[in-house]
């Protein structure tokens, strides 16, 4: 039995295009939680290039935003002793394409929240293809409240 990712325990209908188990034509990334850091490992397909062998960046940018997002619903959750995860939106965020990111293997995301208060957090994150980092990514994550469209849409 493989391991249920953050977004297959807490959001499993969430059809969310980067990360929802529920959308059939969605990225389905895969976060976990491994110490401080939200690790997630994705395979790129040929419709996801720019280019024959290089992954888009929008793309890129999906995948980041996605993953920094979950790390921080996850790092909200522990840090105010709940037991799922708040429904967590994107306020902010910005990339840095550092090299062409190769799609002939699966791509690593690593996250790591910075910095927090009850009900955001500021995350960075990285993208590694062929151990290498190919882009970045800082962005904050805000906790909605009920009555904001996004509130247990999960």
């Amino acid at each position: 039995m493989m391991e249920q990712s953050l977004q297959e325990k807490y959001a499993p209908h969430n059809a969310c295009f980067g990360c929802g188990p529920a959308n059939e034509k969605g990225l389905h990334i895969r976060s976990f939680a491994e110490g401080d850091e939200t690790v997630a490992e994705w395979m790129p397909e040929p419709h996801h290039e720019a280019f024959p062998g290089m992954l888009n960046g929008g793309i890129i940018g999906a995948l980041l935003d996605c993953h920094s997002n979950w790390a921080a619903a996850w790092h909200l959750m522990n840090k105010t002793g709940a037991n799922t995860p708040p429904c967590t939106v994107t306020a902010d965020y910005a990339i840095k394409l550092l090299r062409p990111t190769p799609t002939d293997r699966p791509v690593k995301l690593v996250a790591q929240v910075v910095e927090s208060t009850d009900d955001r957090a500021i995350v960075e994150a990285q993208l590694f293809a062929h151990d290498k980092v190919c882009a970045t990514c800082r962005g904050t994550f805000v906790a909605v409240k009920p009555g904001h469209p996004a509130y247990h849409r999960w």
